[in-house]
């Protein structure tokens, strides 16, 4: 059946009840590859919502490099887990915001027309984890939009109830549509699993990347110090003005980086050059820091575990430059550091993070919106290293304004990356 992406925006049903079909950007195991040509707009039917879960009207959605992984179908295949075997189609998308539609068997809180944002991060209810210990140890537990398909490239989603969150009435829909995974994700890292605090002294990799604009702010909002390393003095000035005490631009220790494989004299220069950015780290924020923030893996663990400060913490969510880390263990027990591994958050500390987006005391940082039409666009920038920050999707929503109810801080446009 042919799709009119013009039928994205409008629709001839009320809150309550659904069309026959939609139009989505579906990936099937037979087209994995380039996102530009995964990617494939498809009319798909529309689920209804089981007990528990909503259907959420998209009226615009973030784009993450989870949906490159499940475009190129590498490291693994999606179509082998989640609910994908069931449906035997990837619709892709783990940020959105969107207008409740329809709810199912059980839902109370939510009602067809409310104004939401989507976290993603789903687990069973029956899973005794999720009622008492967090519903990231659930063995269900998955990432909406990538481990599972109904995703928010899509004029509809299906989501667990729990999911929702209010949409912040100072944002548009644009605006609240891709902070989720990565502000969520930064939140947990500092906030409950390193347990910053007021006058902690913070380095953060990547400072003005997806992660790090977040991080960032995360320590002004908490009274912490935060100095942010980047990839260019436009980049550093951009993280000053979300609340950095100074930047460091990575060029300048360009030789930390650990690439794997240094022979014993080429490991004692990369050692000298990570002294000496330790030395510039402590310069800037007064001491050592108390938390470093990693999301980077092979490259800068070593960095990370010798500039912690005595007794503190390197948190980790990720590891972008390689997964295997080799690093002196000496630096952490003999000065009894800690490492802490995070993944995304639970739906109170998105509920909580949430909160300080609609209070204007955490902003989304965006580069572009685009179309409904450019989500395989999208995708292949990322995957070529191409985009310079954030793209948003428009789905529903027809203007980067629409859905804004009150005065107050928006997002800020710039162009950013690591």
């Amino acid at each position: 059946m042919a799709t009119d992406l013009s039928e994205i925006s409008t629709l001839d049903v009320e809150p309550g009840t659904l069309p026959a079909t939609m139009p989505a950007w579906v990936i099937r195991p037979e087209r994995e590859g380039e996102p530009k040509d995964a990617f494939q707009l498809e009319e798909i039917e529309v689920p209804e919502p089981g007990p528990f879960e909503v259907i959420v009207r998209v009226m615009a959605a973030g784009v993450n490099f989870n949906n490159v992984w499940a475009a190129l179908g590498k490291p693994v295949s999606v179509f082998g887990y989640g609910d994908h075997p069931q449906y035997g189609h990837h619709i892709g998308g783990s940020d959105a915001s969107g207008i409740v539609w329809k709810v199912g068997e059980g839902v109370t809180r939510w009602q067809p027309g409310d104004e939401v944002v989507i976290h993603c991060n789903q687990a069973s209810y029956e899973d005794v984890e999720v009622h008492g210990l967090d519903p990231l140890a659930a063995p269900s537990q998955r990432i909406w939009g990538y481990e599972t398909t109904w995703g928010s490239f899509a004029q509809f989603t299906k989501v667990q109830a729990q999911q929702l969150l209010p949409k912040p009435p100072n944002l548009s829909w644009v605006e609240s549509s891709a902070y989720g995974l990565t502000y969520f994700t930064a939140y947990r890292m500092l906030i409950n699993r390193a347990k910053l605090q007021a006058g902690h002294n913070v380095l953060i990799w990547g400072a003005a990347g997806g992660l790090g604009v977040f991080a960032t702010q995360i320590c002004k909002a908490a009274g912490a110090n935060a100095v942010g390393v980047v990839s260019s003095p436009e980049k550093g000035e951009l993280v000053k003005q979300l609340g950095a005490v100074d930047y460091i631009d990575r060029n300048e220790f360009a030789g930390m980086m650990r690439r794997g494989g240094e022979t014993p004299e080429e490991e004692k220069e990369r050692f000298k050059v990570s002294r000496a950015f330790a030395k510039r780290v402590k310069e800037i924020l007064g001491d050592a820091p108390d938390i470093v923030f990693e999301h980077v893996g092979k490259a800068t663990f070593p960095t990370s575990v010798f500039t912690v400060k005595p007794f503190g913490k390197v948190v980790i969510c990720g590891a972008t430059s390689g997964y295997e880390l080799d690093f002196d263990v000496r630096y952490l027990w003999m000065r009894q550091k800690e490492i802490l591994g995070s993944h995304f958050a639970n739906a109170y500390e998105c509920q909580q993070a949430n909160q300080l987006m609609a209070e204007g005391k955490i902003r989304p940082v965006l580069w572009r919106a685009m179309g409904f039409d450019g989500v395989p666009e999208a995708h292949q920038l990322l995957h070529e290293n191409k985009h310079l920050g954030k793209i948003a999707i428009l789905a529903g929503a027809t203007d980067n304004d629409e859905g804004r109810h009150e005065d107050g801080p928006g997002a800020i446009w710039a162009e950013v990356g690591a």
